[in-house]
């Protein structure tokens, strides 16, 4: 960007300051029984900027000065230098230089705001140049306005200002979506799509948890490695999405509040890292990210304990933990729910349960008698505010896997399975 005011002796230009690029040639071979014969492959191998050995790749191996502005990516370093010359021939005082950055919303001054700046001495054909830097976090348009001042060599202030007009694009783009486990634990599943116009190298795409939960993340070949399922080099081209996988567990503190846990929403941010081509780099973090809440009404079920396998006819056992997510303490009434097929309960059918104070819990333990074989969904539960006279229905509560074989091996290789169902 070059500007000068035919009034002025002083020139302004702006250069933006990037990496150079790979030169891409166009290599135009043919076979040597064809009619220009091997012209067309000496020319190829004449040129200086296609490697030697790769005439047909097209990507040569000499760098390309930028040869526009380019574009600009939110989350990117925005790096620009600043020539003021003088093209006069006498000598020009107390120059200054101020640089400020307006988006829509706000107005970021770069250079030469500072009080005790200082002025500077131009001879005749010198020049200044500063170098400004600014991350950008807006998209939309820019406006770099830079503002001269100086003394004129007849003694007169004389000042003058350019505006330079950019605009800053989205580099990605993120979906998200939830799913919330019956053991308070939330899945958040991530994608991540490549919308620039060059592949980008992603370095790091992290999930920083709210205060309510702790966070694994799934993308690791195992646990107890550091390598991605991606590769050693996550790569991502041009309209190409990454998904990623993370396991919010709640924190013990959140684990005794469930009133505040079934409320928070706010699960955490992203914080994604990630290098063009030439090592430029560039980074985001997205606002808080929000699911939508489980509704579990004032009574809370979930499964503690039950078998991967039982034998037909064999009694087995199901550990319930019913919790009070409410403000009052409940009178509660426990019925059975029949419908299951596969299984029955066992004893009594119907009992009032102990008074249960606001954000406590009560274990139970239930008996049930597998009746057909094969994987078998256990029927629910219903409990009973006997204060209010509301009923929570709580169907398909498990499956267990019922076989009548008795061989030990078998069991242990149906339970895997049933493990990997589940």
């Amino acid at each position: 960007m070059d500007s000068k005011d035919k009034d002025h002796v002083l020139s302004l230009k702006v250069m933006r300051l990037t990496r150079p690029s790979l030169f891409t040639g166009l290599s135009v071979g043919c076979d040597a029984r064809d009619l220009p014969g091997e012209h067309l492959n000496a020319d190829v191998r004449a040129d200086i900027a296609i490697p030697q050995g790769l005439p047909n790749t097209g990507v040569g191996h000499m760098l390309l000065l930028p040869q526009s502005f380019g574009n600009i990516y939110l989350g990117e370093t925005f790096s620009c230098c600043l020539c003021v010359h003088n093209d006069g021939k006498d000598t020009v005082r107390e120059v200054s230089i101020k640089a400020v950055l307006q988006m829509s919303n706000q107005r970021v001054p770069l250079l030469g705001e500072d009080d005790n700046e200082m002025l500077h001495q131009l001879e005749a054909n010198e020049t200044i140049n500063e170098v400004i830097q600014h991350e950008v976090k807006d998209i939309g348009t820019h406006i770099l306005v830079c503002a001269v001042s100086y003394l004129a060599p007849a003694g007169d202030r004389s000042n003058f200002r350019k505006f330079f007009k950019f605009q800053v694009m989205k580099p990605l783009d993120v979906k998200t979506k939830f799913y919330n486990a019956e053991s308070d634990e939330v899945y958040l599943e991530a994608g991540v799509q490549n919308i620039t116009s060059g592949p980008l190298c992603l370095e790091k795409v992290e999930l920083e948890p709210s205060p309510y939960f702790s966070v694994t993340s799934m993308n690791k070949i195992s646990p107890c490695s550091n390598t991605l399922v991606f590769g050693r080099m996550n790569v991502v081209n041009p309209h190409d999405t990454r998904q990623y996988l993370y396991c919010l567990k709640p924190r013990p503190e959140a684990r005794s509040n469930p009133a505040a846990l079934r409320q928070a929403t706010s699960i955490g941010k992203l914080d994604i890292v990630w290098r063009t081509n030439m090592g430029d780099r560039g980074r985001l973090q997205t606002s808080q990210l929000q699911r939508m809440a489980p509704q579990y009404g004032d009574v809370r079920v979930t499964v503690d304990r039950i078998p991967s396998v039982v034998r037909l006819e064999d009694q087995f056992e199901v550990c319930l933990s019913i919790t009070n997510i409410c403000e009052r303490t409940l009178e509660l009434h426990l019925d059975f729910l029949g419908g299951g097929g596969g299984s029955v309960w066992s004893g009594v059918s119907s009992k009032s349960l102990p008074s249960l104070p606001p954000g406590q819990s009560i274990s139970l333990s239930l008996p049930l008698v597998p009746l057909q074989t094969g994987l078998q969904t256990i029927a629910g539960i219903r409990l009973t505010d006997t204060f209010l006279k509301r009923a929570y229905n709580y169907e398909n509560l498990a499956q267990v896997f019922i076989t009548n074989e008795k061989t030990e091996g078998q069991d242990v290789f149906l339970s895997k399975w049933v493990n990997n169902l589940t």
